[in-house]
């Protein structure tokens, strides 16, 4: 399976690129949220499987998942483009389209908010 060499290039194709990076997360970032995304994160989301408990990714053979502690990529990722990931998987890599399979649109958004969080644990 093929991955990604650049760990800071866009999964998203670029002809949606722009209008995804202008898009914002619907919800809020309260502490309610971000609890309830990381419930997603560590049971239904099956997040945890592949990124761990500490959001560094767990190296499997032919790819490895996004490191979620990585501050350069959380400042130029955008949540629009996470959301796009969620909904349509990685081409290339082991990411699983996760909305409609597992999770749905409100956790997906509340689990972006949780990720975000593993850049201040670096």
């Amino acid at each position: 399976m093929a991955f990604h060499n650049n760990i800071y290039q866009p999964r998203v194709p670029p002809e949606f690129l722009e209008e995804l990076q202008d898009m914002d997360n619907p919800y809020p970032a309260t502490p309610d949220r971000i609890e309830f995304g990381k419930t997603i994160y560590y049971g239904k989301g099956l997040c945890v499987t592949c990124h761990s408990n500490n959001g560094k990714g767990v190296e499997l053979p032919g790819h490895s998942p996004r490191d979620f502690t990585d501050k350069k990529w959380q400042e130029i990722r955008t949540d629009g483009e996470m959301m796009w990931v969620l909904r349509n998987g990685s081409p290339g890599t082991g990411m699983p389209v996760r909305i409609g399979k597992g999770i749905n649109e409100e956790e997906g958004w509340s689990v972006i908010h949780y990720i975000r969080t593993f850049a201040d644990k670096n």
